[in-house]
């Protein structure tokens, strides 16, 4: 069993999910890093507490993830097992059986951690929502964990949640796109709407984009192209841990109220006449 990670700055304001405690709100991918050394770097430097892990392509051991189990020091990071690739809900339900398998061969004997995604659309890569309800709905029955990625669908959030969904994961925009919030106003309305924990995953291109997310009131983001795919990987890793905090600190705080007119910030009392 993995131990909950030591405190962080922001005491009191720990993200919980199926009753597991997470000081960071930033989740992280394994994929499409140019090296498994700068994958580990940017994990390391994002403080970032789960990843995801892709079940097919690490069972394959597809370009990219193998060695991906014995690089992760999963005494401290906490695995997502994911079912990308699956197309239908039946697909999708037995990976992520073969994925609770694969958590407890990372020593993770409690782990029924799933992220649900089932994906027919092989262009746009936009996740199926009545297949998703029905995975769901089983790894539900069987005592998953279930962390569904969907589109920004207020109607479909509400009913995963009622199926007994651990989270609603809607996307900002496609996967991999850089495209940022393009369904914030739906994603506020299921913020609104929520009983469990909000995260929004993929689209998500440069910290602000993360940081806006959270100001909204999303309790968390998953980030993966983004760092895989800059640059400098585990600096940009670095900057989206950081605009992940500030973004729930700004939250917090509350923002100061949209008005249609100007409002002077000095004070207008105690003017010297002229």
């Amino acid at each position: 069993m993995v131990p909950n990670p030591p405190s962080s700055p922001a005491q009191g304001d720990d993200l919980i999910i199926g009753g597991r405690r997470f000081h960071s709100r930033l989740f992280t991918g394994t994929g499409k890093y140019p090296s498994m050394e700068l994958m580990q770097q940017s994990i390391e430097r994002s403080a970032c507490e789960m990843v995801t892990v892709a079940v097919r392509r690490v069972q394959a051991e597809a370009a990219g993830h193998a060695g991906l189990m014995e690089a992760i020091d999963w005494t401290r990071i906490w695995m997502l097992p994911n079912t990308a690739g699956c197309t239908n809900a039946e697909e999708a339900v037995r990976v992520a059986r073969l994925g609770r398998e694969l958590a407890k061969l990372a020593g993770q004997e409690d782990n029924t951690f799933v992220k649900l995604e089932v994906i027919p659309d092989s262009r746009h890569l936009l996740p199926d929502p009545i297949g998703t309800l029905q995975a769901a709905e089983q790894l539900v029955k069987e005592g998953f964990t279930v962390l569904p990625y969907i589109n920004a669908d207020p109607l479909l959030a509400k009913h995963l949640e009622d199926a007994g969904c651990a989270t609603v994961m809607p996307l900002g925009s496609p996967i991999g796109s850089g495209q940022g919030l393009n369904n914030a106003a739906n994603i506020a309305l299921i913020i609104e709407n929520a009983s469990v924990p909000v995260v929004v995953d993929a689209g998500i291109g440069v910290p602000s984009e993360a940081a806006q997310a959270l100001e909204m009131g999303a309790d968390a983001v998953l980030v993966n192209s983004a760092i895989a795919l800059a640059r400098d990987p585990a600096a940009m890793a670095e900057a989206m841990g950081q605009a992940v905090i500030a973004g729930r600190t700004a939250f917090s705080a509350g923002r100061l109220p949209r008005r249609e007119e100007a409002s002077a910030s000095s004070p207008t009392t105690g003017l010297v006449s002229s």
